[in-house]
């Protein structure tokens, strides 16, 4: 029976073609072509010239078809005579025919992979001048042999099955750079979550009313905004919002709105066309784009653009974008973390800033205070500071603090607030050169009392007897060089036996051993 030759090619490239899932694909066709030539099994192979091997990716039968990954290493002839091949067209036929497959001399290399040694086989494949080598195989195991007619028939698919290995090729590396990038990604975030910790320092002490405001909001989706003067770890609580949420491992995406000229707040923000304005050669995300999933945290609040807040109304409200230059609506599953340390109500009252979304923004506020008013966390903060900071550094030991240095911390003002301890405890360091710290060059201070009493953030009391223990330990910590036990150890000093110290730590909260090593 004659064929409709461009009837069978526009049948079978519609299943070739149909799915970037090659299996499927090849399935599909092996069903088509069988009605027309014989065959019992289909093969997709690919040749690695560099490493000289032959990879089965693909095949189809009766039962199925299904992705392989049967390798086997090639002899250096098979290489030569691939190379004969480019430079002599005469030895490139469109269809390699064999009536056993063993005898072949490069379909042979597969054959004790394929599993029917004794079959008949033809293959086709890509030019040799393409990226890349492979092979199509279609068999059948009952020695019937190819005729002039199965072979044009199966020479009208070359074409079509090198586009559809081509663009599979390419999906299967797209897959394996997306995984790559998922890989990444957990991995960056679990780097995060160790240089920023779990724990907050100072969360059972000054911070305890935030912390406890933290795990209240974080499981939710709702907006959060964060008050308080620079310097005070607003992205820290951010960080600890991010980490504690079920968005824990998507993207959080940290954005300083004051850092962002004017002119580019919405193309930074909310990304732009291409074309859409001088200079934009190619389509970019923005930042909400980005943290798809995750959190995008707002530093500086106060500084948006009128048009910029507009947009940031319409992605709290209907969870949608629509980049500069651009017609097509995003939808976006965010959650918006802001924080400031303008008074945003006085910027109302100017117009500075919309009314709508601060109420937006303000459905949980939480105030950080100032380092003054919860100079409980102080002694705290110097330790992971010390430790951190030195680590970073590489020394060898901890250094101690200089006789009365922890006294004049304590009475320092601290105008930069957390930021500013840590930059002083960064800059004792490098002066120290792994002597007792000092700190000389603090002025600032406030009058001294006969009796220091700290402030925390809570009514302004006096500390309780877990915070004077705590301080007591800390101290003793820092002059011990962060050692507990042995001679010169933290316990010695305390007048208590190092198991006890341990017990009293571990209630504390206070690290130590592998827990201490920030």
């Amino acid at each position: 029976m004659r064929i409709d030759e461009n009837y069978f090619f526009r049948e079978a490239t519609l299943r070739i073609c149909g799915s970037l899932e090659i299996e499927r694909a090849l399935w599909d066709c092996f069903m088509y072509i069988r009605d027309h030539i014989p065959a019992d099994i289909m093969l997709i192979a690919v040749y690695d010239p560099v490493h000289v091997v032959a990879e089965i990716i693909a095949k189809a039968d009766l039962n199925g078809g299904e992705l392989t990954s049967i390798k086997s290493v090639t002899p250096p002839d098979m290489k030569h005579i691939i190379e004969e091949m480019k430079v002599n067209p005469q030895m490139r036929p469109k269809v390699l025919v064999t009536n056993r497959i063993g005898d072949h001399p490069i379909m042979k290399y597969i054959s004790a992979n394929v599993g029917y040694p004794d079959a008949t086989f033809m293959a086709i494949g890509p030019k040799l001048e393409w990226d890349f080598i492979a092979g199509i195989f279609v068999g059948n195991n009952g020695s019937k042999k190819y005729s002039e007619k199965h072979i044009r028939l199966f020479s009208l698919l070359n074409e079509p099955f090198a586009i559809a290995l081509s663009n599979y090729l390419r999906y299967r590396e797209v897959l394996r750079l997306k995984e790559i990038l998922a890989d990444d990604n957990r991995y960056f975030q679990e780097e995060l979550r160790q240089q920023t910790g779990d724990e907050i320092v100072g969360a059972h002490f000054g911070l305890k009313q935030v912390t406890e405001m933290v795990g209240q909001v974080a499981p939710l989706a709702s907006p959060v905004l964060l008050l308080g003067e620079t310097g005070t770890g607003k992205e820290v609580i951010a960080t600890a919002i991010h980490n504690l949420s079920s968005r824990k491992n998507g993207p959080f995406i940290k954005v300083n709105c004051g850092a962002i000229p004017e002119s580019l707040m919405d193309s930074e923000l909310f990304g732009h066309e291409k074309g859409a304005f001088t200079g934009a050669f190619f389509q970019k995300r923005g930042r909400f784009e980005r943290a798809q999933g995750g959190t995008i945290f707002l530093d500086e609040i106060g500084e948006l653009t009128p048009g910029a807040q507009v947009r940031l109304l319409r992605v709290i409200q209907e969870k949608e974008i629509e980049r500069v230059g651009g017609t097509e609506t995003i939808k976006v599953d965010i959650r918006v973390i802001a924080a400031t340390h303008r008074n945003l109500e006085t910027m109302m009252a100017e117009g500075k800033f919309r009314e709508d979304l601060y109420f937006r923004l303000r459905v949980f506020p939480i105030v950080i205070p100032p380092l003054r008013d919860r100079r409980a966390d102080i002694p705290a903060l110097v330790q992971y500071f010390m430790m951190k900071k030195a680590r970073e550094m590489g020394f060898v030991e901890i250094p101690t603090l200089a006789p009365g240095s922890l006294e004049k911390l304590m009475h320092y003002n601290w105008p930069g607030n957390v930021r500013e301890l840590q930059n002083a405890i960064e800059r004792a360091l490098i002066l120290s050169r792994e002597q007792p710290l000092t700190f000389d060059n603090l002025s600032n201070t406030i009058p001294r009392t006969n009796t220091i009493i700290p402030e925390t953030d809570v009514g302004r009391n006096p500390f309780t007897l877990e915070q004077t223990t705590s301080q007591a330990i800390l101290k003793a910590l820092n002059m011990a060089g962060g050692r507990v036990g042995g001679k010169n150890g933290a316990a010695k000093l305390l007048n208590i036996h190092p198991s006890t110290l341990r017990s009293k730590m571990r209630k504390l909260d206070i690290p130590f051993g592998r827990k201490g090593a920030v």
